[in-house]
């Protein structure tokens, strides 16, 4: 049986994980709207990782015997001044989610829950990936500056990207 201070914590994460998708939902139309469906993709791969995030911590709560409750989901931002500053928020919300998770792995220490100190294993290691991904097409951004041929490639390539759930 998980506590009742685990099942809080878990809850308020699996909500900010349906948050994070949509926000990146927000950030997808953003991308529509510029005609850069390839960035538009990039950011609708993550709402369906963020999806199965919230999804993936909702069924091991279920599975220790807690109970799960959703709250409303704040409206996300509509517009950013660029495509780098929407790929510079998407780093900064995973670096909060980096740190949600920790705190929630040092909750698990402090209450002696092993079993959720394993499961949580798994999002750690998950949120170094996040995190270097959105920074990698950061960087990418950064190096090519406003040149609409770069921006056009990487919309290019972006648009390749498909989500494939892990396997356990």
């Amino acid at each position: 049986m998980i506590s009742k201070t685990i099942e809080t914590a878990l809850n308020e994460q699996i909500n900010f994980e349906y948050y994070s998708a949509y926000l990146y939902k927000a950030m997808s139309f953003y991308c529509d709207s510029l005609d850069l469906k390839g960035f538009a993709n990039w950011f609708k791969v993550q709402v369906e990782e963020e999806t199965f995030h919230g999804d993936k911590l909702y069924n091991f709560l279920i599975e220790r015997g807690g109970e799960s409750f959703l709250h409303a989901i704040p409206q996300p931002p509509k517009e950013w001044s660029s495509l780098k500053d929407a790929f510079e928020n998407a780093l900064k919300h995973e670096q909060i989610v980096t740190k949600r998770l920790n705190d929630l792995m040092t909750l698990a220490l402090e209450e002696k829950d092993h079993a959720t100190v394993s499961f949580l294993n798994w999002f750690i290691d998950e949120q170094v990936e996040e995190e270097g991904n959105v920074d990698a097409i950061i960087k990418q951004l950064n190096f090519i500056e406003e040149s609409k041929h770069a921006i056009f490639m990487m919309d290019k390539e972006l648009a390749t990207r498909t989500f494939v759930p892990p396997v356990k």
